[in-house]
């Protein structure tokens, strides 16, 4: 489903409040489906770097935050880049203006849906003639979404926690690590999914997976290769991982390297999905994503600061 409202329209702008002395907050409409926050810099800056970050899988809103799971994580980064004189914006992903209106039609969905609403974002800023240099931060899920939209008029881009193989091989490796016994059958799913086909799911071990609702929406997430994909874009790019990361491993951005040898890696030891540092075990992994008063690995934003200082565009 291809998204049909113009960007011409005007925004919709709540009032600005600050946030702390080094910048200020607006909400912004894009368009009926695409609400977000504007993070603007107090100090004048001569560079006009807008940051565009996109969320990763599932409900996740423009902080990076699901219902029972509450991190900050994309408010911390946005807030981080702000304080340097960098603009940035974070918007929720559609599914929260659908769930307002009562229209959630999960089996309506396409991956292909983000791609535009990304696309969308993009042009929306890109009208406004305000900015010299436009640049996509897509995290986990949202890595993939960015990597197919910032080939459309953005200056750099950022992959945080992206995968580096296509989602099917990603659940495959779930699989095989949390109940191996499922991985055959899995995998005869994923292959009919390929062919474009959905089929009647049988074993209700697999719903979250492969539930008659998300068939449709896997099928078009299946059609991409991370690594197809950044072989595409001729702007500078920047692939991030953590070490802690219990979702996406280091293997994953050294893909996306050795497909793009041009973009530069950079490992961030200890950092986990969430962007926290972790030095305890998994158990502490996990809590981290409900613990809004941890914050972000502070290398993390030293990279993505120091990539965009030395951006020559």
């Amino acid at each position: 489903m291809k998204c049909i409202y113009t960007l011409l329209f005007s925004a919709l702008w709540s009032c600005c409040f600050a946030q702390n002395k080094n910048f200020t907050t607006s909400v912004i409409d894009v368009n009926p489906l695409i609400k977000g926050t504007l993070y603007t810099p107090n100090e004048i800056s001569k560079s006009k770097t807008l940051v565009i970050i996109i969320a990763g899988s599932g409900p996740t809103d423009r902080d990076g935050n699901q219902r029972n799971l509450v991190n900050n994580s994309l408010k911390f980064l946005c807030e981080g880049v702000a304080t340097k004189a960098i603009h940035a914006f974070s918007y929720d992903k559609r599914m929260f203006a659908m769930a307002q209106t009562g229209k959630v039609d999960e089996a309506s969905l396409s991956f292909n849906d983000f791609i535009t609403d990304a696309n969308d974002v993009v042009q929306f800023f890109k009208n406004e003639k305000k900015y010299k240099k436009i640049v996509i931060i897509g995290h986990s899920e949202g890595a993939l979404i960015g990597l197919v939209a910032a080939n459309q008029n953005t200056n750099a881009y950022i992959s945080i926690a992206g995968a580096g193989r296509g989602i099917d091989a990603v659940i495959l490796d779930q699989i095989a690590l949390q109940a191996p016994f499922l991985k055959d059958e899995v995998q005869q799913n994923l292959e009919i999914l390929k062919t474009g086909k959905t089929f009647e799911l049988k074993n209700q071990m697999l719903t979250s997976f492969f539930r008659p609702s998300v068939q449709p929406y896997m099928i078009s997430w299946l059609k991409y290769q991370p690594q197809d994909e950044i072989k595409k874009l001729q702007i500078p790019i920047l692939i991030i991982n953590g070490t802690k990361d219990l979702q996406v491993s280091v293997t994953d951005a050294q893909l996306l390297k050795q497909a793009k040898p041009e973009a530069k890696l950079v490992l961030i030891n200890n950092m986990n999905h969430v962007l926290k540092d972790i030095t305890g075990d998994d158990i502490a992994n996990r809590a981290s994503y409900n613990s809004p008063e941890l914050a972000n690995s502070n290398q993390l934003l030293n990279e993505i600061l120091s990539f965009l200082k030395n951006l020559k565009l």
